[in-house]
């Protein structure tokens, strides 16, 4: 038997809680099950959507959701809630526990079995499919805005938590590195402050792999409506942060929300950084020549 019918099998009085209420693994389609005689018609294709292909739900967005059963993204989330979990995101991790092998939570492609070398081909393997999947989906037109509204700026903010920070970081760097009047702004509340004072003269630029991460929805959200140009990195397909993002760049990182800090994602990000930085670049070449000259001789007296 799968183990997502020997859930549906399991009362919710058989399956275990933790002290605080919040939902646990073996309980979530048992919850759906028992809870079904009281959902409307809009949570019953939910309930029947998550229930019929519980393995799909893993790889999916809650827009991605809300478009397969004709519902509000708020709709799926409150669904959600109603299960005990804190959201659709929690719901997707709690589901993903319970249905793929413990293996996969490394890495999708490896097997228990398998040797180094097997490990070293397949993971280079899934990077470079990666790498060229992203080139594959990337929106020329949309680099091309992107350029243009960072070098319409006065100023560029950079967006992200968690394992994109470091890309926030990386995009810092790099824009200073060229003459830009760059900041990373990584820590949260901050991220609020900032983006709040924005203004028409300021684009942002948010890196976030499922785009759903509060932190930088928020910021993004806050950033459009005080009047900046923001621009995003974010996996392929819908996610909530587009409502709030006039430019998209899509990565194609074939990862499951579960394992969010995969190298897959955070490659294609560092790529599109990569070459948004040598069109910006190249769009000001004497200039910006002259400052990676300067920074250059500046570095150099880090170095023995």
């Amino acid at each position: 038997m799968q183990p997502e019918k020997k859930a549906l099998a399991k009362t919710v009085s058989d399956t275990p809680s933790s002290p605080s209420g919040e939902i646990t693994v073996s309980a979530i389609l048992a919850r759906i099950e028992q809870l079904y005689p009281t959902y409307g018609a809009a949570s019953r294709r939910i309930a029947d959507f998550i229930r019929e292909r519980p393995r799909e739900v893993v790889h999916m967005s809650v827009s991605d959701v809300a478009d397969r059963v004709g519902a509000a993204e708020g709709t799926v989330v409150g669904f959600c809630k109603s299960l005990g979990a804190t959201g659709f995101q929690q719901l997707k991790i709690v589901l993903a526990q319970e249905i793929v092998q413990p293996v996969q939570l490394i890495h999708e492609d490896l097997q228990p079995e398998d040797s180094a070398a097997t490990v070293v081909a397949k993971i280079f393997s899934s990077n470079v499919q990666t790498l060229r999947d992203t080139e594959s989906t990337l929106d020329v037109h949309a680099l091309e805005q992107a350029v243009a509204a960072i070098r319409a700026a006065k100023r560029v903010e950079i967006y992200g938590v968690g394992s994109a920070a470091s890309i926030a970081d990386d995009a810092h760097y790099r824009m200073l590195r060229i003459g830009l009047d760059a900041r990373s702004v990584t820590d949260p509340h901050i991220q609020v402050i900032s983006a709040s004072r924005c203004d028409p003269s300021v684009a942002t630029l948010t890196i976030s792999h499922s785009g759903s991460t509060h932190e930088t929805v928020t910021a993004t959200r806050l950033a459009k409506e005080a009047g900046a140009r923001t621009i995003c990195i974010t996996n392929f397909g819908r996610s909530p942060i587009q409502a709030f993002t006039d430019i998209v760049l899509t990565t194609m990182a074939r990862e499951t929300r579960f394992r969010t800090e995969a190298m897959t994602s955070r490659l294609a990000q560092l790529a599109i950084v990569d070459v948004l930085i040598a069109c910006l670049a190249l769009a000001d070449y004497e200039r910006s020549v002259d400052v990676l000259r300067q920074t250059f001789d500046v570095l150099s007296l880090k170095r023995y």
